[in-house]
């Protein structure tokens, strides 16, 4: 849209109440989807690809792949040339995957860094490969049953990683960024949302493909399912986290957060047990209300607690949805 404010004419992109002006990648990408060009479809420049990881991929999934294959799913245009999309699986694939790790909660001190090239197929492996190691197993114990969990769900951050690749605009140049924190991963990619979708679209399990054809790749490989569940099984995955995953959109970057469970267990008050069994003492019983206000936390933490307590025989349930009310035991 544009607006003509004294003698300034330009252009001007919605963002959340306000107009601002828009950024130069941000005025290429309206007239790209105006003309209705896509990126994945356009002639590659680099026409001597090679495609080692793609003919592996296909392989260990027994997908056939050769000549008529890349026709079909655009390896190929129609006048017989590579396609950009071509580019991205081959291992002359300009686009790469950036990983940091740092020490701590800031970005001050740096304890690794690695930077993954080559087809789209082979950065996926190897940064999951290299996102699997640093995703911590820890131990605790219910009196004397250990439980072992990692940092982050591994649904989580296979669907993280592919939803940063899958969905990036490769129209612009940069790097997705992959930034490991002791007490979370941040999945930064280039480009915001697609024309007309919104957060709560996303959540809501809608969502418009930026790049069709290379999901349509994936998805024949069974690399992803139905498009726009990613997300939502990111979500689902931490059902019952006392913190949620986080979305922040810029118009030129999609970030999604993902906390680090063993990181948020560390860092609650070791003794909410002690504090519900007090209440309950004193006051005959408990729901989780009052759990919530008492603990001073979410209240799916609050039902998390509740739970445990219940399970370890500490508390019994009565009641149904939000009459539901604890006792402690005997009482």
């Amino acid at each position: 849209m544009i607006y003509r404010e004294s003698e300034t004419v330009g252009v001007y992109v919605r963002h959340g109440a306000a107009s601002v002006p828009a950024t130069d990648t941000a005025i290429r990408k309206m007239i790209r989807e105006t003309d209705g060009d896509s990126y994945e479809k356009l002639r590659s420049v680099e026409q001597s690809l090679v495609f080692t990881s793609a003919a592996a991929e296909f392989g260990r999934r027994n997908v056939p792949f050769g000549a008529a294959q890349m026709r079909t799913l655009g390896f190929v245009s129609v006048d017989g040339v590579y396609t950009n999309l071509g580019l991205l699986l081959s291992e002359q694939c300009v686009h790469t995957v950036k990983a940091a790790v740092f020490q701590d909660t800031t970005q001050q001190i740096f304890k690794d860094r690695h930077e993954f090239g080559g087809s789209l197929f082979s950065q996926i492996n190897d940064v999951y490969d290299y996102l699997d190691m640093r995703n911590q197993t820890r131990s605790t114990f219910d009196k004397l049953l250990r439980i072992d969990r990692r940092d982050y769900p591994e649904s989580a951050l296979r669907e993280a990683l592919l939803n940063a690749v899958v969905h990036r605009e490769y129209a612009t140049s940069g790097s997705v960024f992959i930034k490991i924190y002791s007490d979370r991963i941040e999945f930064i990619s280039p480009g915001g949302l697609t024309n007309g979708i919104e957060i709560d679209d996303i959540m809501s399990g809608y969502s418009v493909c930026r790049n069709a054809n290379l999901a349509a790749v994936f998805y024949r490989l069974q690399l992803i399912e139905a498009y726009g569940t990613g997300i939502l099984k990111i979500f689902e995955a931490y059902n019952l986290a006392p913190k949620q995953p986080k979305i922040d959109v810029t118009p030129n970057v999609f970030k999604l957060t993902l906390p680090n469970l063993n990181a948020i267990a560390a860092s609650v008050d070791p003794t909410p047990r002690d504090s519900v069994l007090r209440h309950v003492r004193e006051h005959g019983s408990i729901n989780r209300k009052q759990a919530e206000e008492l603990l001073g936390v979410s209240q799916t933490a609050a039902g998390v607690v509740l739970k445990k307590m219940v399970d370890s025989g500490e508390l019994s349930k009565s009641g149904q949805t939000r009459q539901v009310r604890y006792f402690a035991i005997g009482n």
